[in-house]
């Protein structure tokens, strides 16, 4: 899900001429429609890790 969403904004990142030496670059404007699937890919992701991390871990004993 991760790399989904990397590739899925690859389009709109633009390096600076000197890349290399500054390492900084620019992000366009997202449009509505991928702003609605960033949305989707982050809250699937989420539900996905919520779920997982549910039964892991262990119980806590809370004594009073």
């Amino acid at each position: 899900m991760m790399l989904e969403g990397v590739v899925m904004n690859n389009h709109r990142y633009a390096p600076e001429p000197r890349l290399s030496k500054t390492g900084v670059g620019s992000l366009s404007s997202a449009s509505i429609e991928e702003r609605a699937k960033e949305d989707a890919l982050s809250t699937g992701l989420i539900k996905k890790l919520t779920k997982k991390s549910n039964g892991s871990g262990k119980k806590r004993n809370h004594k009073s």
